[in-house]
């Protein structure tokens, strides 16, 4: 019987080709974390070269090299072998090992039972002599193994390649059927069919699988008892462990009454499902609650419990905890409680929008429970996925498919969606493929021209999906029980483990006013957003229209136009890209048609609460370094502008000054990387994720 593993070891879900979410699994973790993954299997073929004889005086490194050995010359003459007997010394351990031919020796007379029948099974076992024994010496300080018999005479008939290969100890059903097997099995399908669907998938004509059909009966049964074993001794443990963390829920609320959770029994009393919050988590919600990501990708081995996560996105672009569940299923039932005590922690305030998995399930519930709020699946939880859905199916046209997918990501109008998803489906034959239909059904709630305007601050980039399976990370180190995982989800949530914000240089790029007003409001993760636009509206056109709105072209035409629709009376703008009712950022586009305005500060409604520092979690101050530090960056700024200046004259110049330049700067590098890390003053001059 398997063991049940000491560690609470935590996977992430996969959708698997089959559309069940249960059936394949991606482990996450340390080699340790993941020590009850299944050993690969070695490849019983052996090579079709001429194998040397085992010959006395061989010499094999260990004992089960030389059974392996031994083994594949076995086969490819026609027989199996078995391990007999072995000798123990206290000094050598093991030291001698005797591998004999499978039909060695007479099998023992059985005495039936008076009264009973028993049915009598002829042996194979009929004295041939042939063996191999071995005998350990230690030379030079290294074990080493001996063949000191060995005979190959045998007194039956050998077996032809056809048939060695049905013997009991070639009957190897290898990992990758013994998944495919479980899966059929789960499925319903008896015996003799899932053994024809093996064939006809690898092809091979009936009878020619490495197993037999009562190979996969054993292998199924076997599997089946030891999962009701398993599943007799997880129960205990589930519920045992549940009961500790409710006790350590209840605890924690008298010492912090802020702290919420709630749970539900099942019709046996029970522990069923439980979620729980903090209260700086809910503080946090009233700030930066417009935009919510439940999280729901890792499962626990030990518990069968889901786990699922409410975070947001604070205003310096960090992940933000709101609080969690675990729920013993995935049904729109345990999702919608899930939702239902989410909002009530929250004290009744629904997100504006939503993100979770694509899971039709979790889509039901958000639908009847959120009723008000916008949905949306991103495209980095779909991405990944299309692989193990299509690359088998398509072969090597899977390329060319993922292209066009990706084109279909940026397509403007959902009339033009549709119509190049029924070209795509017709022209790769996927009009059957469930996953293709599944896609286009939920297409409100990830394509773009289905979702643009939704509010999603930020959270749909590929930076904040690593970010979130970072933070996940941290909370599932290994942990021996539930209440040990309770503890650690403390720990990562705790806002006063997490870094307060020190001040970032933010750097001047444009000498626009514009840009100097919005440096004194944001900071700095939506200041480097904004600013990244501006440099960029630098590089659009814009052509007035009769009814005073704007066309903006990007001068290369590297994308398309733009529609920008300016209201001066009450100094709205709105650009048909939504970037800004998007991520609360306003666009490049806008931008350019503010320049043009002669606009020196943005209206106020264009720099939302959620980015301005004043709505930071954690307050800081930089003004008594930051006109210092434009000091040094415009002293910086002349003097590498007249370097520049003056090397461009000549070759000998510009060759000089590439050389002792490159020698200078390395120089200095080298020294700023051996100072300090830190000294209170960060300085950030990167690109928010949207570049």
């Amino acid at each position: 019987m398997t063991s049940i593993p000491s560690k609470n070891i935590w996977i992430r879900r996969q959708q698997c080709p089959c559309g069940d979410w249960k059936c394949y699994v991606t482990y996450e973790g340390d080699a340790e974390e993941t020590s009850i993954a299944s050993q690969l299997v070695k490849n019983e073929n052996t090579s079709s070269e001429a194998m040397v004889a085992p010959y006395v005086g061989m010499v094999f490194k260990s004992d089960e090299d030389a059974f392996e050995y031994y083994g594949n010359f076995a086969r490819k003459n026609g027989f199996s072998i078995r391990k007999e007997r072995s000798r123990l010394s206290p000094q050598l351990g093991i030291y001698k090992r005797d591998f004999v031919c499978y039909r060695s020796g007479f099998a023992p007379a059985r005495k039936k039972p008076t009264g009973e029948h028993h049915r009598d099974r002829k042996s194979v076992r009929c004295g041939c002599d042939a063996k191999m024994y071995l005998s350990k010496e230690v030379v030079d300080g290294v074990s080493q193994w001996f063949v000191v018999q060995f005979s190959n005479v045998h007194n039956h008939e050998l077996l032809e390649d056809d048939q060695v290969r049905l013997l009991p100890a070639y009957r190897k059903i290898h990992e990758a059927d013994q998944e495919r097997i479980l899966l059929l099995s789960k499925a319903g399908f008896p015996i003799h069919r899932i053994v024809k669907v093996l064939e006809l998938e690898k092809g091979i004509q009936g009878g020619q699988l490495p197993f037999l059909e009562r190979d996969v009966r054993n292998f199924v049964q076997n599997r089946k008892k030891v999962v009701q074993e398993n599943d007799a001794l997880l129960t205990e443990k589930r519920e045992n462990d549940t009961m500790e963390l409710l006790e350590a829920c209840k605890a924690t609320k008298e010492a912090d009454e802020d702290f919420v959770y709630d749970f539900t029994v099942d019709e046996n009393d029970k522990v069923e499902n439980i979620a729980w919050s903090y209260g700086d988590s809910v503080h946090a919600y009233s700030i930066f609650g417009d935009v919510v990501c439940f999280d729901t990708t890792y499962r626990s081995i030990t518990y069968g419990m889901l786990f699922g996560a409410w975070l947001g996105i604070d205003n310096h672009g960090k992940i933000i905890f709101f609080g969690c569940v675990l729920l013993q299923d995935e049904t729109s039932r345990s999702f919608a409680w899930a939702l239902q005590t989410f909002v009530r922690f929250m004290r009744g305030r629904c997100p504006q929008t939503i993100l979770t998995d694509l899971d039709p399930g979790l889509k039901e519930a958000v639908r009847s429970e959120l009723s008000n709020t916008k949905h949306v699946t991103s495209i980095w939880n779909i991405i990944p996925k299309l692989s193990s859905w299509l690359s088998l199916p398509l072969g090597s046209q899977y390329p060319e498919f993922k292209s066009e997918f990706d084109a279909l990501c940026h397509v403007e109008t959902a009339e033009d969606f549709d119509l190049r998803w029924n070209q795509m489906v017709s022209h790769f034959g996927l009009s059957s493929d469930k996953h293709i239909a599944l896609l286009f059904s939920l297409r409100a709630s990830w394509a773009l021209p289905y979702t643009r305007g939704y509010f999603l601050a930020q959270m749909s980039t590929a930076t904040y999906s690593k970010s979130v399976d970072a933070f996940l990370k941290g909370v599932f180190n290994a942990q021996t029980c539930l209440r040990s995982f309770f503890e650690q989800v403390g720990i990562s949530a705790n806002f006063q483990n997490q870094t307060r914000e020190e001040m970032q240089y933010l750097r001047m790029k444009t000498s626009i006013p514009i840009e100097e007003h919005a440096r004194s409001i944001l900071t700095p993760f939506a200041f480097n957003a904004i600013q990244h636009e501006l440099v960029l509206a630098m590089q659009y056109a814009t052509s007035e229209m009769a009814d005073g709105s704007y066309l903006i072209r990007h001068f290369k035409k590297i994308d398309g136009e733009r529609l920008v629709i300016w209201i001066p009376e009450d100094e709205q703008i709105h650009c048909s890209c939504k970037e800004f009712e998007s991520s609360g950022i306003l666009c490049r586009h806008a931008l350019r048609v503010m320049i043009v305005k002669n606009y020196f500060q943005l209206p106020e409604k264009y720099f939302p609460t959620r980015w301005q520092r004043d709505s930071s979690l954690f307050s800081y101050d930089d003004r008594s370094t930051q006109n210092t530090d434009d000091e040094w960056f415009q002293e910086f700024h002349s003097l590498t502008e007249s370097l520049f200046t003056e090397s461009s004259i000549t070759k000998e110049r510009s060759d000089y000054v590439h050389r002792e330049l490159t020698k200078e700067l390395t120089r200095l590098l080298n020294e700023v990387r051996n100072m300090p890390a830190s000294d209170g003053v960060a300085m950030d001059l990167t690109l928010s994720p949207t570049g």
